[in-house]
């Protein structure tokens, strides 16, 4: 067995580990590099192996440093099995496309600037048919079911707390006599969190192969952060304020919109709109309701009086450019979620560039750059 390290070691992103043994490769996720254009594009460019020669992906989860180079997996040759809960790969089948759509539009622009000074044209890293292909090789798989993408590997996938459809998996790979346990974390969620159940213990294995981003760090717990918003939420509404708030898409949106949810029946909130501004979390959040099986206990017991915690009277979700911008007219106090969670695209550049002048208004920071 052997086994190559491609991403995510000493930076978040990219995350991509290659295990061989016997004439077998598979990779466990295939992630991209985020971060500035040049560097991205370089470390965007090569895999560990040829694509044609990879005979399935182990998918832990859908974030796009996780899942974002399927799709040029694919467009280079691959077309083994990619191996997902459901959750995940209907999370995928928003993201992906979405991500094929800043790759293309991020080439064009590039092409555009560089043309007057004579540069050749650069090809989007992918398109959106590379990602609507890969995502017709998805092969699904339940927690705690194993299985055998060959004789020789059985793989068993345990909910990992992340995200909605997140797994951690162990892998038993059979060389000759003898039998190795191989575990992988993918990003490991916390115990508590709002929505999703906890993390499930892994299977015994012999290697580890474990994620560390918060490794050093110790979180507020989850209560505090949910009071912290109230107050937060009421100081800026006194003040005739704004607060906008940068957040991913997949799951820091949702539980924003969980929590607002659960004050506002608990009528701590005052009564001003609330906006989530972003296509792809409007998208993301109609997964998290097709999903009810990642829950845990908590939000069952809240949805037998509350049958959307994703939704309520003075909360509207946006898809359209031009309503989007109205927000930006209005000088009503209002809560903004919107995206990206950290702050560098989409339109949530826009709502900062409007209101971070304002001394009535709040930014809020809950996501990684915290």
């Amino acid at each position: 067995m052997k086994l190559t390290f491609w991403g995510a070691a000493q930076t978040v992103t990219g995350s991509l580990h290659m295990v061989e043994f016997g004439n077998r490769r598979v990779f466990m996720d295939c992630g991209l590099f985020q971060g500035r254009r040049s560097l991205a594009r370089r470390l965007n460019a090569e895999f560990p192996a040829d694509p044609k020669t990879v005979d399935a992906v182990l998918l832990s989860h859908a974030h796009i440093d996780h899942a974002g180079l399927l799709p040029k997996l694919y467009r280079e040759g691959f077309r083994g099995p990619v191996y997902a809960t459901d959750a995940t790969r209907d999370l995928c089948a928003s993201m992906l496309p979405d991500s094929a759509y800043i790759q293309e539009k991020d080439a064009a622009w590039v092409n555009r600037r560089e043309r007057r000074k004579g540069a050749d044209r650069i090809e989007p890293l992918y398109t959106g048919d590379d990602a609507t292909g890969v995502l017709e090789l998805f092969e699904p798989v339940e927690y705690e079911h194993p299985f055998r993408p060959f004789p020789e590997l059985e793989v068993q996938y345990r909910d990992a707390g992340h995200i909605l459809g997140s797994a951690t998996m162990v892998l038993s790979i059979r060389e000759g006599e003898r039998t190795v346990k191989l575990g992988f974390t993918g990003d490991v969620g916390r115990d508590d969190r709002p929505i999703l159940r906890d993390p499930q213990p892994m299977a015994d294995c012999d290697v580890l192969i474990c994620e560390s981003t918060y490794g050093g760090k110790t979180h507020d717990p989850p209560d505090q952060a949910r009071e912290r918003l109230a107050e937060v939420v009421g100081e800026t509404a006194r003040r005739g304020g704004k607060v906008v708030i940068p957040a991913f898409a997949v799951g820091r949106t949702q539980e924003l919109v969980y929590r607002l949810d659960q004050l506002t029946n608990e009528g701590r909130l005052p009564p001003i709109p609330m906006f989530v501004d972003s296509p792809l979390a409007v998208n993301v959040t109609e997964v998290f309701r097709r999903h009810p099986e990642c829950y845990d206990e908590e939000l069952r017991t809240y949805m037998e009086s509350d049958e959307d915690p994703f939704g309520f009277s003075r909360l509207m979700y946006v898809r359209d450019v031009a309503d989007s911008k109205k927000l930006n007219a209005s000088r009503l106090p209002m809560v903004i979620i919107s995206a990206s969670g950290m702050a560098e695209a989409g339109r949530i550049l826009h709502h900062l560039r409007n209101t971070v002048e304002d001394p009535r208004n709040t930014v809020m920071i809950v996501g990684y750059c915290a």
